[in-house]
């Protein structure tokens, strides 16, 4: 016998969805559709003139990418501490967290001078035009979250000190729902980065 929980349907399940919950993912996928249809426009917007100006990519764009891979493992770790109700360990991550976030977003404004002094302006070619625009974006995306993040964690660390508060955050489905859309958009903006900065490559 199929559990009332398979037997609903897709807008069903969307309907029991809490309000953040479908606003988050709903942001998403708009996030998604402006990612991928700038991406085409990228695409096609004669990128092998990048090619032909002998040019690599900016050392700050490779260096912020493995600080990013670095947070989604560190995002990662968030989950598993509160799920073993460790509050000290998902401070620290959630800490670790938006520091290689808020690291990864100073390299990349650095990599837009690095831009500049290798000849693509904002300016200048189409192509290069959308190297600044699609890590403008994303870094827009990414401040979201760090926001949401340190809220999260000047929450987690008023309640530090207080058991109660500590046994509720840790048992309370609504604090467990937000760390986990954290930890999910989190990650899916690690991906869309990796995609760009794949196309980026692909482009000098």
């Amino acid at each position: 016998m199929r559990t009332s929980k398979q037997q609903l349907t897709l807008f069903q399940r969307i309907e029991r969805l809490h309000p953040y919950e479908t606003m988050l993912y709903l942001g998403m996928f708009g996030s998604g559709l402006i990612f991928l249809f700038l991406t085409f426009a990228f695409l096609v917007s004669s990128r092998n003139l990048l090619s032909g100006m002998n040019q690599t990519v900016p050392v700050a764009f490779v260096v912020s990418t493995f600080l990013l891979v670095l947070s989604g493992f560190s995002a990662t770790s968030i989950r598993i501490a509160y799920q073993e109700e460790n509050t000290e360990k998902l401070l620290s991550t959630l800490r670790n967290t938006v520091l290689l976030g808020s690291a990864f977003t100073i390299l990349q404004v650095i990599g837009w001078f690095e831009l500049k002094e290798k000849g693509i302006e904002f300016t200048g070619i189409p192509s290069g035009s959308f190297l600044y625009v699609l890590s403008g974006i994303h870094i827009f995306h990414l401040l979201g979250a760090m926001i949401f993040g340190l809220i999260l964690y000047f929450q987690l660390e008023k309640s530090r000190t207080d058991e109660i508060k500590k046994l509720i955050i840790h048992t309370n489905p609504f604090e467990k729902m937000r760390v986990r859309l954290f930890t999910f958009y989190w990650h899916f903006m690690d991906g869309i980065w990796l995609i760009l900065f794949l196309l980026f490559v692909l482009s000098f």
